[in-house]
């Protein structure tokens, strides 16, 4: 694994992989286009569809703001580790959208993006310092 620029060999995070899928009650109009079981994955920040498989716009635009918290591990008391399903943004349709964690994906952060890691703990030191507050 490539140094970080603070020459540390391990700059991993992890992120799940989440799988959202469609929840139609039985007997009920689905007005948003979905179809039981339609679903897409997303692997760190790619977003995969099945095969000849559309999804909604609108359905996207709501779940879209919470799949990367969702990503994150959170405590386990956390609404976002225990809260999964969102309504259909069509207030007359019964459809809802579950995100389901499936997999924990470690990923470098070298490899993600160029922004090099701060030290932060050596930025927190230096501005007790100009406050006087260590020495």
């Amino acid at each position: 694994m490539a140094q970080n620029t603070l020459g540390q060999s391990d700059d991993s995070f992890q992120l799940y992989d989440l799988r959202v899928e469609v929840i139609c009650p039985p007997n009920e109009r689905i007005l948003c286009g979905a179809r039981p079981g339609d679903f897409f994955t997303l692997q760190g920040e790619m977003l995969y569809l099945p095969p000849e498989q559309g999804f909604s716009i609108y359905s996207l635009g709501v779940v879209m703001p919470l799949l990367a918290a969702k990503q994150r591990v959170t405590h386990p008391n956390d609404w976002m580790s225990t809260d999964a399903e969102i309504a259909c943004p069509d207030p007359n349709c019964k459809s809802r959208l579950k995100i389901i964690r499936t997999r924990l994906r470690t990923f470098s952060h070298s490899e993600v993006t160029v922004v090099p890691l701060r030290n932060q703990d050596a930025e927190t030191i230096e501005s007790l310092r100009q406050f006087g507050l260590v020495n």
